[in-house]
């Protein structure tokens, strides 16, 4: 084998190899090419993911809003109650000092 021929060998060797490479390369991008329907699919994915977040975010404020609220209430009962109750123990006390007083005036 002369120097010509083993040139020539070796373009047609570095050829095939280059055109096999090409083909691999294609054959690739052809089974993994995304879709246009794919996309779309993807941009409705993401607008309805947008959306669940937006209702939540919006359904979370609205439970930090009751909350609140109920605990204001809450608050405002047991205020209400406290007082309630203290002047019950007001009222038992003065009841059982006028008790004893009309004891003490009926016995003397």
């Amino acid at each position: 084998m002369n120097r010509t021929e083993l040139i020539f060998a070796t373009a047609v060797i570095l050829f095939v190899a280059f055109s096999l490479g090409w083909f691999a390369s294609w054959l690739i991008n052809r089974f993994t090419r995304v879709t246009k329907a794919e996309i779309g699919e993807l941009d409705r994915m993401a607008q309805a993911l947008h959306e669940a977040e937006e209702t939540r975010d919006q359904a979370i404020t609205y439970l930090q809003q009751r909350e609140a609220e109920i605990t204001n209430q809450l608050a405002q009962t047991e205020a209400e109650l406290r007082a309630a109750m203290d002047g019950l123990r007001d009222a038992r006390h003065e009841a059982e000092e006028l008790r004893m007083y009309i004891e003490k005036n009926n016995l003397g």
